[in-house]
């Protein structure tokens, strides 16, 4: 049975417009009705995505093309996902690589190219964003092409075909002459240079794993490319890891396939679908599932271990229960185990006493994102410093380094790289990029990048760019600076009170304002010197009947520092926490009386 089916994903940097485009191939492909509501980024589904403007979990979905069906795959643009994105690429048979009109191929551009150059697959290139008024299509070409060559990529792959594009109005064009009307040329180009799915039919049912996520009524569901064969609903299968162990016996209670952006039942697949199976409890990503006869499992990517990870546990603040109801270890614990179960790229480990769990990731926005959604889901908790995870080969220790690309103004690149010196990062490069752009690009331990992102943006008004990679692991590079300035320490308990600010002012920057809920050992502000201080938020002035003649000032506040969940994480030292509950994320020392947290410094010392 010979169908025409095409499997391809779209990869590219963080922001450079992928989710819009296939938004824009999904409505001139006929998948809505004329008057159907349509969000914007439609694909990112998740309320974490629709805000923060990024693709956290990929997804695939199926448009019809004339007579041809095309599975096309989402992937994520932001390196901590990178592990994903690798094993997403064994279910397409060609990639797009879209690359901004503007910036050019980034670090994660170079990263998911090369893995995609590995595998064989031949890339269609789009020049996105061509309308922007920064835009250089033609220097972006000899870019991508350079990178190309960097890669490896054979004669096939370098003769690769280029459109121009604007994903947001959705057209495309192989000349920037020719009439801007639709994307209908990148569809084409799909079928004429993508090539079906290279199956076989004729062998027994296999294959592999690629994504796993949970459902309300189904259970665990995995998705995944067949590779050969076909299978029906409530056929036997086992699953197979990819030492060739048995990981389980099961049957197939649900079929589906991806129509739009819906999961359809289907009672058949052949080999060549992307499907959606439901039905097997232990079966996770990278494992083969299979006829019984099958012993062989399938070629995968061995997931990454992480390099990273936080201890979350108990929230155990004087505020604690007033905001979220799920506040026990046992809640925290079960939530944990089961994101271990359907992320992959997350671990899970318990401390002796069970009261503390420590999670490993790839980077401080996967962990962010998991703390922000048990957040969402009334979950109260204290989290640690990110820590990075070393290894130990050859009795030297290992540490994880990070290749660090940043975009800047020149004015501001001495500063850069002082800072960068500063962490332990080693310049590879520096070349202009026009426009009074410098690009900046170094070699850094994971640890020295921890909470630089925030401190950058001051460096470079906020004009600048900073994209980073995990890099390989390298010998300990000795002790990087931590945040050099002390914290403002609230003395008691109660509301804080704009008069008591207002004159504290000059002590530092405040994290709070007025009528904000504070207590003893939490932290309220940045010091302006070195050491920390303990500072009284509450006193309101002291009131008389004398009158005064105009010696009262104005009380006026500095608008307090707001900062997100990343950079709260960052921020902390090891001896603070962060308090996380569904309304409000408060600083705070571990100790919150004085004379325990002298006690715990003279022992650290």
């Amino acid at each position: 049975m010979s169908r025409d089916l095409r499997n391809i994903a779209i990869i590219a940097h963080v922001d450079h417009g992928k989710t819009t485009l296939i938004d824009s191939i999904m409505k001139q492909s006929g998948m809505f009705r004329d008057n159907q509501a349509v969000d914007e980024r439609v694909m990112d589904s998740g309320d974490l995505e629709k805000e923060r403007g990024i693709t956290i979990l990929a997804k695939p979905t199926s448009i019809q093309w004339g007579e041809t069906r095309i599975n096309i795959i989402d992937t994520q643009g932001h390196a901590d996902f990178g592990g994903e994105v690798e094993r997403v690429l064994h279910m397409a048979d060609g990639v797009i690589l879209l690359t901004d009109a503007a910036e050019g191929p980034m670090p994660q551009t170079k990263f998911v190219l090369g893995k995609a150059l590995a595998q064989g697959l031949r890339p269609i290139v789009i020049i996105n964003k061509i309308d922007r008024p920064d835009g250089r299509p033609e220097e972006v070409v000899d870019e991508v092409f350079d990178l190309f060559v960097s890669l490896d990529a054979n004669d096939e792959q370098l003769d690769f075909p280029i459109l121009y594009a604007s994903g947001r109005d959705g057209w495309c064009v192989s000349d920037l002459d020719n009439p801007r009307e639709n994307l209908s040329p990148l569809l084409d180009l799909i079928l004429e240079h993508v090539p079906k799915p290279n199956v076989e039919e004729g062998k027994p049912f296999a294959m592999l794993a690629t994504l796993l996520d949970s459902d309300p009524f189904l259970g665990r569901c995995l998705t995944g490319r067949v590779l050969h064969g076909s299978a029906k609903v409530n056929d036997t299968v086992k699953a197979i890891n990819l030492g060739g162990d048995l990981v389980e016996n099961g049957r197939l209670t649900k079929l589906m396939m991806f129509d739009g952006t819906e999961r359809v039942p289907v009672t058949e697949v052949h080999a060549g679908d992307i499907i959606c199976i439901a039905g097997l409890t232990k079966a996770s990503v990278a494992d083969t599932i299979c006829d019984p006869s099958v012993a062989e499992p399938l070629a995968s990517t061995p997931i990454d271990p992480p390099t990273m990870s936080v201890t979350i546990s108990v929230n155990d603040s004087p505020f604690a229960g007033k905001e979220g109801k799920k506040v026990t270890s046992t809640m925290i614990r079960e939530r944990l185990m089961a994101e271990a179960e359907v992320n992959v790229a997350i671990t899970y480990t318990e401390s002796a006493d069970k009261d503390s769990f420590e999670i490993g990731g790839r980077g401080e926005l996967q962990l962010g994102v998991l703390i922000e959604t048990m957040r969402r889901e009334g979950f109260e908790l204290t989290v640690s410093r990110p820590k990075v995870l070393f290894q130990e080969e050859s009795g030297q220790k290992m540490e994880p380094m990070e290749e660090v690309i940043i975009d800047v103004d020149e004015e501001y690149s001495s500063a850069v790289v002082d800072a960068m010196n500063r962490r332990k990062g080693e310049m590879l490069d520096m070349r202009s990029s026009g426009a009074g752009k410098t690009r900046l690009t170094f070699l850094a331990p994971s640890r020295g990048l921890i909470g630089y992102q925030s401190r950058f943006l001051t460096q470079t008004r906020g004009t600048g760019v900073m994209n980073r990679l995990f890099h390989s692991y390298a010998p300990y590079k000795g002790d990087v600076p931590q945040r050099r300035n002390g914290a403002l320490i609230s003395t008691d308990q109660g509301t804080a009170v704009a008069y008591a600010i207002f004159n504290l002012q000059d002590r530092g920057e405040m994290f709070i304002g007025h009528q904000t809920p504070v207590y003893g050992g939490m932290i309220v502000g940045e010091h302006n010197r070195e050491n920390d201080l303990e500072i009284n938020v509450l006193k309101g002035k002291q009131l008389t009947n004398v009158r005064a003649s105009g010696s009262d000032d104005a009380v006026k506040l500095v608008p307090p520092r707001k900062m997100s969940l990343e950079d709260m994480m960052a921020y902390i030292n090891d001896d603070e926490l962060l308090e996380v509950t569904p309304e409000s994320l408060r600083l705070r020392k571990k100790y919150l009386c004085p004379h325990e947290r002298k006690k715990a410094s003279r022992a650290a010392s």
